[in-house]
């Protein structure tokens, strides 16, 4: 019950109030082969962006996440900063054009765009957490910073720095 692993991994490239979107949306999907949702704004920002507006778009990686992950720690030569890691165990990496992916080529008519990596990990057992009743997890479950760092170099030869 204490073995770590990945629950999900979730991809997502921010636009902007630009028209990248579709842009944006077409390189998730021939990357993860998923569908993505695009995310909107929520009410008026004092960014004044208006309501509802396109300003980027995701995608969650559930099954398979370990081989994909393998995947775009590569685009990063296999070194993360120990900030990248937040104090429940999570952690998260940008990689700053999607060329650097392996097995992406260029097309110019989308043009360079990064995206961002974010990793959650769970323990077995960690469903209870989403149960609405009894929303609580011990202490001695939860994943710290230090374990997160120890799974993600043995299990992916990831150099944390």
């Amino acid at each position: 019950m204490k073995q770590v692993r990945i629950e999900k991994l979730t991809l997502n490239i921010g636009c902007g109030m630009s028209t990248n979107t579709e842009h944006a949306k077409k390189i998730l999907e021939m990357l993860s082969k998923r569908k993505v949702v695009i995310t909107r704004t929520r009410k008026r920002t004092t960014f004044n962006v208006p309501k509802n507006k396109p300003i980027g778009c995701k995608v969650t990686i559930r099954n398979e996440a370990d081989k994909f992950l393998k995947l775009l720690l590569e685009a990063k030569d296999n070194r993360l900063s120990q900030r990248s890691f937040d104090s429940t165990g999570n952690f998260s990496f940008g990689i700053k054009e999607y060329i650097d992916i392996p097995g992406m080529d260029y097309d110019p008519k989308i043009g360079i765009l990064g995206m961002d990596v974010c990793v959650t990990l769970e323990r077995p057992g960690f469903r209870v957490k989403r149960k609405r009743l009894f929303g609580k997890i011990g202490k001695a479950h939860l994943i710290t910073k230090q374990e997160a760092m120890d799974y993600v170099r043995e299990k992916f030869g990831v150099v944390v720095e």
